[in-house]
């Protein structure tokens, strides 16, 4: 087994080369505008600390979100490319559920991550590997009183502290495309299903048509 995993669904460009065993390599560069700019070079950096080529990878592992939508769709789109020129499985996750196995913990906690427009993407978790809830999209005074005081990791989490008050900040903050191909490898290795490699949205792209724009084109 030899696992790719990419995902670009928070500002974080993140990489990873898994062998079912254990994490061969990983990048990770936090820039909310240059997805498309660095992803495929950081998987050519993961391959060649790797010490190995694209065509010997067995598998694709892709956050599909929550996230922004265009650097959401770079991972996405990457991944469903590679999967196809290599013909091998596209696995999706919940880049949230990537956050959850990288904090670790074992008791309740939420992960939320900065959805922009003054609104977090969160879920609830029982632990680590255990999601309660499906991902929402929501503004955070809305979420006062179902998070106070309750565990939290993410970026979300830490940019609205007045609410989510009990954020752990040493916990992680951004996407690791190294722990999201850990958690791939136990799913496969259990034998459990994985998500569609589809986006995540949860809400309309910021970009939108024009409600009455002028047409210019003969009748």
């Amino acid at each position: 087994m030899l696992l790719l995993a990419l995902d670009t669904a928070t500002p974080a460009v993140t990489v990873a080369l898994h062998d079912g065993s254990r994490v061969l390599a990983e990048s990770c560069q936090v820039d909310a505008r240059r997805h498309g700019e660095l992803l495929l070079p950081a998987v050519d950096r993961v391959l060649s600390e790797a010490g190995t080529k694209l065509d010997a990878v067995t598998g694709l592992v892709v956050g599909v979100g929550p996230g922004p939508y265009t650097g959401l769709r770079v991972g996405l789109v990457t991944a469903a490319t590679f999967g196809a020129a290599l013909d091998v499985p596209v696995h999706g996750l919940c880049s949230l559920d990537g956050l959850a196995y990288a904090a670790g913990l074992d008791e309740p906690f939420v992960v939320a991550t900065d959805a922009r427009r003054k609104e977090v993407y969160w879920a609830r978790y029982a632990d680590a590997r255990t999601r309660l809830t499906e991902p929402a999209v929501d503004r955070p005074a809305d979420l006062a009183d179902q998070v106070a005081g309750v565990p939290a990791v993410g970026a979300g989490a830490l940019l609205y502290d007045a609410v989510f008050t009990g954020v752990r900040r040493e916990g992680p903050e951004h996407q690791s495309a190294a722990a999201l191909a850990a958690l791939a490898a136990e799913k496969l290795a259990a034998g459990e299903e994985f998500l569609p490699d589809r986006p995540l949205y949860l809400r309309r792209p910021d970009a939108q048509v024009p409600a009455n724009y002028k047409v210019v084109t003969p009748q």
